[in-house]
This record gives structure tokens, C-alpha cells and sequence, in this order.
């Protein structure tokens, strides 16, 4: 037989060199794009490496405070013993959580932490929008002392707004008892023991810590808005109460559901500083402050179980967790678009 190209030999072989040069090809193609690939990706690491370096801290935190505890959940399906340790301990399943139930002060604790919890988001929420729709309008230098004025109370230590408000309630030398209830003819009022005014003051005292926080927020949203929907609103004759209904609040709704979300989440915690410090751990206005947080908190001063508070921790997140979500499902049908996930 032939051995030219045209031959037989040349016939087989032909089929295997365009296969082995195609595999070639297609291996330095490869090559060629991890290359890029990989190029690509360190100029992108150069470029981002501040923010990466500013992002650190924080994510270090939210490693160290929140994934490295995840471990120690163990701990509410324990019976916990500190000479064996967390994972010596022995189990006790669910008999932790009957702690929360088995009482009768259960259903007190859980109305209370819902009941406050829901009035906080309505209340907080509608009065930090009008803030921050009234700041937003504002178009004088003074506008900056207003925002850190309102920004203060946040930033306090509800140790230092117990003893504010324990300057206004005090029974002997309160600034109400002996200046305003004088001039009103009305008799001096123990505040600590009348538990009937305890949740309009817990109230109050929740809407002036946190509506600076909360109006920043919508604030920024509102900054951020396009001013050229406003002027044509303006040149249709649209007054200022019509641009807010109209423009306004509409354009805040995804920031609205994002914030009522977040604090769904958390509907099952309260705010141990409000409940407890704020009213001095009164036992007579317990009917209307004790919450699942103080509940746990005097349980374990008296018991010292540790699993116990583990298990209410536990408890109050997988609750806040299918709120979130169930929440969220619930936006997603009515309005995907404004939906958190």
C-alpha cells in the first residue's frame, strides 16, 4: 500500500492529527482564559481591597458574635453543668422549654412582648416617617442641629435614660410631681407602683430613644429620591400634601417593608433596658413589663440554669425566623417586587 497522504494511512492519520490539534486548541483556550480568569480576578482584588480592609472588623464581629456561639445552641436541649462542661452535659430534650409555658405567667410575658413589640413598629414607624418628611422639606441651616439633636437619644445608654426618666417620675423630687401637678391642682401620683400609666410612658420613652435611628433611615431614602418627579407634580398644581401621598410615601415603600421585616424578627425580643431598668425592676408594675427577656433574666437570678436561658434564646429566634419569612412570602404574593427575598 501507498505510505503518500492520499493513501489509506493518510486517510486515518488525517482524522487524529485535526483531533489532537483541536484538543490543543481548545487546552490553550483553556489555559488562556484561567489566565484572564485569574488576572481578571486579582485587578478586582486590587481595586477592592480597601473596601475588603474596611469590611474586615465587621465581618470578624459578625463572625465571633454570631456563627462561633452557634455551637453552644446544644445547650438548651441540656441539663448544664459547668464541672462536665457544654458537651458533657447531660440531655433533657425539651424540657427546658417548659419553662416558658409551663407558668403562670406565660401568657402575661408573651402579650406583653407581642403587644409592645406591635405598637413600637406602628408607632415608631409612622412617627419617623413624618420626621423624616418634615426634615427632608427643611431648607435651612439649622436643618443639621434638628438631625443630631434627634440622633442623641439613640446613642444614650438606657442606664442613663432610666435616670432621666426617673428625674420626671420620681415621687418626692420628680420634675412632674413638683412642678407640673402643682400647677395643675392634681395630687402627687407614685408612678412606680401605678402600673395603669406604665405602658403610654414605655411607649414614649421607646418612640424618643429610637426615632432618630428610624428617621435617619427614611431620611437618606427620601434625599435620594429624583427631584424632577416633585417639579412636575409642582407644575401640575400638586401641593405639598399631595407630593407626599402621592410621590412620596409611595417611593418609601420598599424601605418601609425592609425596616417592618427587621423588626418582625425580632418581635419576640424586647429590649431588656426599657422593661427593666426604665421602671427600677418595680414588682408592682410587673403585670405590665415583665416580658420573655426580664422573665428569663429573674428566673435565672433565682434558679441559675443557664440551659434555661438558652432554650428562651433559642425559642425567640426560630419564632422571629418564620415571621420573617412568613412575612416576607406574604409580600412577595401581594408585591414581588417589594418583596426582601
Amino acid at each position: 500500500m501507498s505510505n503518500k497522504p492520499g493513501g489509506w494511512q493518510g486517510a486515518v492519520f488525517a482524522p487524529c492529527f485535526i483531533r489532537d490539534q483541536g484538543l490543543l486548541c481548545l487546552a490553550q483556550r483553556t489555559e488562556e482564559t484561567m489566565k484572564k480568569g485569574r488576572t481578571h480576578n486579582k485587578a478586582v482584588l486590587k481595586k477592592y481591597f480597601p473596601v475588603y480592609l474596611m469590611a474586615f472588623p465587621g465581618l470578624l464581629y459578625l463572625f465571633i458574635n454570631n456563627y462561633m456561639p452557634l455551637p453552644g445552641l446544644v445547650l438548651a436541649f441540656k441539663k448544664y453543668n459547668a464541672k462536665k462542661g457544654i458537651w458533657g452535659s447531660s440531655w433533657v430534650g425539651l424540657k427546658n422549654f417548659k419553662f416558658l409555658f409551663a407558668t403562670n405567667d406565660a401568657f402575661i410575658i408573651t402579650r406583653n412582648t407581642l403587644f409592645y413589640n406591635i405598637v413600637f413598629i406602628i408607632v415608631n414607624t409612622v412617627a419617623a416617617i413624618a420626621v423624616a418628611i418634615i426634615l427632608a422639606e427643611m431648607r435651612h441651616k439649622i436643618k443639621k442641629f434638628y438631625q443630631s439633636a434627634i440622633l442623641l437619644p439613640y446613642m444614650l445608654s438606657m442606664v442613663i435614660v432610666s435616670y432621666l426618666v426617673f428625674a420626671f417620675l420620681s415621687t418626692e423630687n420628680g420634675f412632674i410631681n413638683s412642678t407640673i401637678l402643682p400647677l395643675l391642682g392634681k395630687e402627687r401620683i407614685s408612678w412606680y407602683m401605678e402600673k395603669k400609666y406604665w405602658p403610654f410612658i414605655l411607649i414614649f420613652v421607646n418612640l424618643w430613644k429610637t426615632i432618630g435611628y428610624n428617621c435617619i433611615v427614611y431620611m437618606s431614602a427620601i434625599i435620594g429620591f429624583d427631584r424632577g418627579f416633585y417639579e412636575a407634580a409642582a407644575i401640575d398644581g400638586a401641593g405639598k400634601w399631595q407630593q407626599i401621598t402621592r410621590i412620596t410615601i409611595p417611593m418609601l415603600k420598599p424601605t418601609i417593608i425592609m425596616m417592618t421585616l427587621l423588626s418582625i424578627g425580632r418581635i419576640f425580643y424586647s429590649d431588656f433596658g426599657l422593661f427593666y431598668q426604665v421602671p427600677q425592676n418595680s414588682g408592682a408594675l410587673y403585670p405590665v413589663t415583665n416580658t420573655i427577656d426580664t422573665y428569663v433574666y429573674r428566673g435565672l437570678l433565682e434558679l441559675g440554669n443557664i440551659s434555661l436561658s438558652a432554650a428562651a434564646g433559642l425559642y425567640q429566634s426560630v419564632i422571629g425566623f418564620i415571621l420573617v419569612l412568613g412575612t416576607n412570602l406574604w409580600v412577595r404574593k401581594i408585591d414581588p417586587d417589594n418583596a426582601l427575598f
